[in-house]
């Protein structure tokens, strides 16, 4: 028998666990995927952004999900594809031509999760009583906000241990900068250099091989006008079951004077693993006293380990599938709506652009985040490149725990504490903060541009700060929404077209991010990103104005 009505702890939680997911690991996540393998910054910033375009455009599509068929069915189906789509994303990494393979499934993922994102709203109303979707608000966001930390965090730390324990195991190298006078030149032969790696190969094992073993270079002087080391990379053997082997050179920590010129990147197949290929490494000019840093050379399988935690969710989302076949109630009002129902919807999208003050409501929601829109972009790919492109050269595992616990975490806390303070005092109080506090923080990204600091301790300090203010500072652009929602009596679609907004304001400033960032280089693009902080605070003038001064405060019981 079909049951009315279930436990809403039964169904909740996994409901909006499973609505969160989708979103961040095609809005964030998939941006990790495609750095560490070896997209440019200005490809996944456009392709990722553009993935933005279903959110952008759910307010139109909605009324069909309550026309054809139940929400219910709309939810089950919507998981079913999803599983679909984390499968196709998984098979698709070991293809010649995953890129565009990858971001077809992607295309997939973000309309089906968007269509479920509006079914999933729905049931939640039908369903439950107005007093328990009160109660449950807090739950549902809570599960939502698990789930970007299950994917920022947990997923890609995961992938990054797969990473360091497979393929070819990584090397640290040290290069020492040592006086002049007690360093010793050694000079080598093109023969002298074979010999070495002709001496190391044939192991029945593979693993990376360099030369020098031990790497020295002199403080620079006019008079010996030495200034770099050249390293050799080799293969001692080729493993059997690998088309190439793709080996990244970096700087992992130590001091800013000892650079990589040139490539990064080497490639070895079955007919050059055993041909020894160069990098170079130099000391800046003004270093006057000894230093060190630390290279690291890395060769771990990245689309294995990608593979398999994003097939990991394609298991999980087939069982979120079944699991909510038997678990989720039946609403009696649960049923598809008549045609002619919908048939106003143009008219009540025309009454949103009549609403008072819409124009500088608009460039509100589209310049608001027209800063922090770009940052978050980029973000990732600069804790994640290498040190010579301007990064941080964090690992998959060390930026997980970073961004996506930390981070999140930071994030929920700024976003309650945004919420209780709102209620007490009102939005309008409240807003210039909220603005200064969504802008302001990203300044901690041109001190570690600039500074490129290797503590862990510090960098995860700089993140919670900026997380913390995005947190905060977002608490005021939401409440804003339901304020302009809230003049008019169609409430609930007027919401959801803000919202439309809202997600255009992310998608068009991401698309350029990354080729702004190419132009300027990570130092001043993110002073270009805070000189982005200027239209949002003349839309934030020209809308505060006009704000009820009581809007947000909480009523007294």
């Amino acid at each position: 028998m079909k049951k009315n009505k279930r436990n809403p702890w039964s169904w909740i939680p996994t409901l909006y666990f499973a609505e969160g997911i989708p979103y961040v690991i095609v809005m964030f996540v998939a941006s990790d995927m495609y750095k560490t393998m070896g997209v440019s910054n200005s490809s996944l910033a456009f392709w990722t952004s553009i993935l933005y375009l279903p959110w952008v455009i759910k307010p139109l599509w909605s009324p069909f999900v309550d026309i054809f068929s139940t929400r219910r069915k709309w939810i089950l189906w919507m998981q079913l594809i999803l599983a679909f789509a984390f499968a196709g994303v998984s098979l698709a990494l070991h293809l010649p031509w995953w890129f565009p393979v990858t971001l077809l499934f992607l295309w997939v993922m973000a309309f089906t999760s968007a269509t479920h994102d509006i079914a999933a709203d729905g049931f939640y109303m039908l369903a439950l009583s107005e007093k328990k979707q009160a109660f449950f608000t807090g739950i549902r966001s809570t599960f939502y906000r698990l789930a970007m930390i299950a994917g920022l965090g947990l997923l890609v730390i995961i992938t990054g241990l797969i990473l360091d324990n497979t393929g070819l195991e990584s090397k640290k190298i040290n290069i020492e900068v040592v006086p002049a006078e007690s360093f010793v030149s050694e000079v080598s032969t093109d023969e002298e250099i074979s010999t070495f790696f002709d001496q190391k190969q044939n192991k029945d094992e593979a693993e990376i091989i360099y030369y020098p073993e031990k790497i020295q270079i002199p403080l620079y002087s006019k008079e010996s006008g030495l200034d770099s080391v050249n390293v050799y990379f080799a293969l001692s053997s080729f493993p059997v079951d690998e088309d190439s082997v793709k080996m990244t050179f970096g700087q992992k920590s130590g001091s800013k004077d000892i650079k990589l010129s040139g490539k990064s990147v080497f490639v070895f197949k079955k007919d050059n693993w055993n041909k020894p290929q160069m990098a170079t490494i130099k000391v800046a000019h003004n270093l006057r006293h000894p230093d060190t840093a630390r290279f690291d050379a890395k060769a771990g399988n990245i689309s294995l380990a990608w593979s398999i935690s994003i097939g990991t969710l394609a298991i999980l989302f087939f069982l979120l599938a079944l699991y909510h076949k038997i678990i989720l109630p039946y609403p009696k009002t649960d049923i598809p709506k008549d045609k002619s129902e919908n048939a106003s919807y143009l008219s009540i999208l025309g009454q949103f652009f009549k609403l008072k003050g819409i124009v500088p409501a608009i460039a509100f929601l589209l310049f608001y985040r027209f800063s922090e829109s770009q940052l978050t972009k980029m973000a990732s790919p600069f804790l994640l490149d290498s040190r010579e492109n301007g990064g941080l050269a964090m690992s998959l595992t060390e930026k997980g725990f970073a961004y996506g616990t930390v981070g999140v975490l930071s994030l929920v806390i700024g976003g309650i504490l945004g919420g209780v303070l709102a209620a007490k005092y009102g939005l309008k109080k409240w807003i210039w903060w909220m603005a200064v506090s969504i802008n302001i923080p990203n300044v901690v990204y041109i001190y570690m541009s600039y500074a490129q600091p290797s503590n862990l301790y510090l960098i995860n300090s700089m993140i919670a700060i900026e997380q913390f203010g995005y947190g905060f500072g977002f608490t005021g652009y939401m409440l804003y929404m339901l304020y302009l929602a809230s003049q008019s009596k169609y409430k609930t679609a007027h919401f959801a077209i803000a919202t439309g907004f809202m997600a255009l304001g992310m998608m068009l400033p991401g698309m350029i991010s990354g080729w702004v960032q190419e132009m300027l280089g990570y130092s001043h693009f993110f002073i270009y990103v805070i000189i982005c902080t200027i239209p949002s605070f003349i839309a934030l003038w020209f809308v505060s104005r006009d704000l009820d001064a009581s809007f947000g405060l909480k009523e007294d019981v």
